[in-house]
């Protein structure tokens, strides 16, 4: 194996990376909205999934061939490992709604799927960040408001399923996506603190 000695790009691929969340998220939000084509977005969606896979295999075959990376290589691994968690997640809850097909989706998943667009974009704007580890701070800390907002709103959205006013089946169905929808904004809230973590060792 032929090892490089310095890699710029990484700061790139965690950027394309966070561009693949944001794609996602926007899949994610056509998904859910009344009258979609639930078969169509689904499709794009496991091509949007593939080439985020596509690019966190090329960041864990650059970190296996350069010599000198830009930070920890484990905490590379970490980065690259927990966006692609994120893009897993919001992948399963678009297939969830497909599978499930439940005709109609309460109205306070919107909260829940705005938290992880907004989550998406400062994402994206906070990965080309990492090359000079300044500014990042305002990233964590509002993925984390994000993150506590989502909980609220889970826990909302959770006493609304058990009101009495859905079917038992669509009770079930419906947990599981609202579980899997909060399940990405949690996965948000890794990558902010792995994030926050790079950042105060290499400060």
């Amino acid at each position: 194996m032929k090892f490089r000695p310095v890699a710029g790009d990484f700061y790139e691929l965690f950027t394309d990376q966070a561009r693949h969340l944001v794609r996602g998220s926007e899949l994610l939000a056509e998904m859910m909205a009344e009258g979609s084509d639930r078969d169509g977005v689904a499709k794009r969606m496991r091509e949007a999934e593939h080439e985020a896979d596509e690019t966190t295999h090329d960041i864990v075959r650059r970190v296996n061939s350069t010599f000198v990376t830009p930070f920890d290589r484990e905490d590379i691994y970490s980065l690259a490992s927990g966006l692609d968690d994120v893009m897993d997640m919001i992948d399963e809850v678009v297939d969830l709604v497909l599978l499930y097909e439940v005709a109609t989706l309460p109205s306070e998943l919107s909260t829940l799927v705005e938290v992880i667009q907004r989550c998406a974009d400062v994402t994206f704007e906070a990965m080309p960040k990492l090359k000079s580890m300044t500014d990042l701070e305002e990233y964590w800390i509002e993925v984390n408001r994000l993150e506590n907002a989502g909980d609220k709103s889970y826990r909302r959205t959770l006493a609304r399923l058990f009101s009495g006013d859905y079917e038992a089946l669509e009770v079930l169905k419906l947990k599981d996506i609202v579980t899997s929808l909060e399940g990405a904004i949690d996965a948000f809230e890794k990558v902010a603190n792995t994030v926050e973590q790079i950042a105060v060792k290499e400060s």
